[in-house]
């Protein structure tokens, strides 16, 4: 193994285990805390090549990332080491293949099918995304008559985020209401019975959301048999990015390997930054405690990304936390000048002041020779560029954002989609329902009419062709029977049908949008994407636990430029790295952001966000300091700005690391500041506790 590339704490890790006396390999549960920057994937690859190198076969290691993009990658990076490896040695390598790698949820899926019988169900089930799990709860929501209560009952995202925090965190409905959704604990026992009905629905409808893969798995690992087996299955298990498990996740991992032998988790608790999805840090603090007295703790803490003066920044950040595992992080590049490079604080009296300085770094850096690429400003939410990217624009400055739309969200992709899914689960009704409402002349009371007459006909498409369609829809309703009644026979041929389905949509995509020329070209993507696949479900499980991120509804004049800025939230930025990054109010109410501010646990994943775009940098860090700045929820009462107090994380010490500077330079002129931040958050931090 080409072990120049990693330093002492990397070889450690990577070499962790021992080879029994009958040649296997094998080794204690061992947690890597990897900083960021520290080359955590370069860490991972190395380790599972070492495995492979000593025997280990690739078919008996479970590889589980947060997207199949990482995993893919995690598996390139493995297989290149090893085949210089081999050429070093001058050795014969045969082809390797792990069959075993995804995402928590992609596993799920593949062992259900193959196990959940055990649990009486079936394993030709569906997986709806969330935006189909949302219109299903919609549904029944309506079905229940909640929808027309006298009192404003919860929007149906508002109550699947609900349903999903309360698997998630496996805590009662009544105490997520009271933490989390206050404003909604009047209506516990109209809750209880709308998840108790869209439970039995998904059942009904042999449906599992992704909520459910988890929380099935979880519960499958409680027959003994089958977690043996399972247990059997792997020898070794690497598991990426931990700190973003939940606690159904890390009680999988407890209960398949319960002594921990050959599980390998790496991760960064000051990059712990989704509770919103249920994520427990705590996952990462307590796994030595889990596996007393044999797990190993190795921290990595070179960092081969950032300045010296960037990371002085990140240490004095975290180590005002109480929580978290200490460490300094240090930079393998120690030059000078790059070391002098202080962050810079800047101090702006509003959000259009703040982009126009964006805009004057930005071009500036370009003139000095780093691309717009290499750039990019992070904000706490997705609104907070609003105001600058009307200054981008204003100056032709191309910018791509990051954090929006979704390529499965498109509702031309989820148009074709649908199609598949009803095909491969003819009792999908959210899935048909889409389909026939497509077609010219069929409404609702129509759709509901032919899905009834389909259950009556014990779902066998063909029994479709007795059914009398309005007068408007008979031009299609012929090809449609057709194309779902093939898919039932034995001459049904995957990937085939996706072109078959493609020719049927084309003249409604054609009829119902008029950009349809741009969103053809996402149905192309599809169907090629498509032929990957061994089958239908394959194909429909996988795009939907980890879909592209590309679509047509995104395309805009910025693509045509071979270079644009980057604009992303934090959380969107999280893995990324840029040469200079931007972020945009940092105060309090958004660093740490105002709802966070009741709970102790929710301002530290506030400081970690921060971090988090602090080290989203290489060489130049700006933390920009409105007075003021637009929010949007303001409007109705109409105020546009709210008036912004020093972070509470901008202490003394870590002040210490950052040149404060004003926008613009006129305001040096000035001996006092305007504003005493400092006094000013006293005075909101005081007006607080009335509260």
């Amino acid at each position: 193994m080409n072990e120049i590339q990693l330093n002492k704490e990397q070889k450690l890790a990577v070499s962790f285990g021992k080879t029994t006396s009958n040649g296997d390999f094998t080794s204690e549960p061992l947690l890597v805390i990897a900083g960021a920057g520290t080359g955590k994937t370069n860490t991972l690859a190395h380790r599972a090549a070492h495995l492979l190198i000593n025997g280990v076969d690739p078919e008996k290691i479970l590889l589980m990332t947060f997207s199949r993009r990482a995993a893919s990658e995690l598996c390139e990076r493995t297989k290149r080491i090893i085949v210089q490896e081999f050429k070093t040695k001058k050795k014969a390598i045969s082809s390797i293949n792990f069959s075993w790698m995804g995402t928590f949820h992609s596993v799920a899926n593949r062992l259900l099918r193959r196990y959940g019988k055990s649990m009486g169900m079936s394993s030709n089930f569906t997986i709806i995304d969330r935006n189909d799990a949302a219109d299903l709860i919609d549904v029944l929501r309506h079905e229940l008559s909640l929808s027309r209560s006298s009192k404003r009952f919860p929007k149906k995202s508002t109550c699947l985020n609900i349903y999903s925090r309360c698997i998630n965190s496996q805590q009662e409905l009544g105490k997520i209401l009271k933490e989390e959704f206050p404003w909604c604990e009047d209506w516990l026992a109209e809750l209880k019975e709308l998840f108790r009905l869209y439970s039995e629905r998904k059942i009904e409808q042999m449906t599992l959301d992704y909520d459910d893969l988890l929380l099935y798995w979880y519960y499958l690992a409680d027959d003994h048999l089958v977690a043996t087996n399972i247990r059997k299955m792997f020898d070794h298990v690497l598991i990426d990015e931990y700190q973003d498990t939940n606690l159904l996740q890390a009680g999988i991992i407890k209960k398949i390997f319960p002594d921990g032998k050959g599980v390998t988790v790496v991760g960064d608790d000051a990059q712990s930054i989704y509770s919103f999805r249920s994520a427990e840090v705590e996952n990462i603090l307590n796994f030595p405690s889990q596996f007393i007295p044999t797990a190993k703790v190795i921290t990595l803490k070179t960092n081969y990304r950032s300045t010296q003066a960037i990371l002085d920044l990140s240490n004095q950040l975290l180590s005002e936390s109480k929580l978290g595992y200490k460490k300094e992080l240090f930079s393998d590049d120690r030059s000078s000048f790059k070391a002098q490079q202080k962050p810079k604080l800047v101090n702006v009296e509003d959000d259009l002041q703040q982009a126009k300085y964006i805009v004057e770094k930005v071009l500036e850096e370009r003139e000095m020779g780093v691309d717009l690429k290499q750039q990019a400003v992070l904000f706490r939410s997705s609104h907070h560029s609003d105001r600058l990217e009307v200054e981008l624009l204003r100056h032709d400055i191309p910018f791509v954002k990051y954090g929006g739309l979704k390529f499965l969200e498109a509702a031309h992709v989820k148009d074709l989609l649908a199609i598949a899914k009803w095909m491969d689960n003819p009792k999908h009704k959210i899935s048909a329902f889409r389909v026939l409402k497509l077609i010219p002349g069929i409404g609702p009371s129509s759709a509901m009419k032919m899905l009834d007459f389909l259950q009556l006909h014990q779902f066998k498409f063909s029994a479709l062709e007795q059914f009398s369609p309005p007068v408007s829809a008979l031009s299609y309703w012929k090809k449609l029977v057709d194309l779902l009644s093939e898919s039932q026979t034995e001459n049904a041929n995957w990937p085939t049908e996706m072109e078959l389905i493609k020719d049927f949509y084309r003249p409604l995509l054609e009829q119902n949008y008029d950009d349809y020329y741009v969103r053809s070209g996402d149905i192309e993507q599809i169907v090629n994407l498509s032929q990957q696949y061994s089958s239908r479900e394959r194909f429909i499980s996988e795009l939907t636990l980890d879909p592209p991120v590309a679509t047509g509804d995104l395309s805009n004049e910025s693509h045509k430029d071979d270079d644009f800025l980057i604009l992303s939230t934090i959380h969107s930025a999280k893995g990324q790295e840029w040469k200079n990054v931007f972020i945009l109010n940092v105060a309090d109410g958004n660093f740490p952001n105002e709802y966070s501010t009741d709970s102790p646990k929710s301002i530290e994943e506030e400081r970690r966000l921060l971090n988090v775009a602090i080290t989203r940098a290489k060489q130049n860090l700006h933390l920009i300091q409105p007075l003021k700045y637009w929010v949007p929820e303001q409007k109705k009462f109409g105020n546009k700005h709210i008036y912004g107090a020093k972070s509470r994380f901008l202490t003394p010490s870590v002040c210490h690391h950052i040149e404060s500077s004003f926008y613009p330079k006129v305001l040096h002129q000035v001996s006092e500041p305007v504003v005493n931040y400092e006094t000013l958050s006293n005075i909101h931090n005081k007006i607080r506790k009335l509260w």
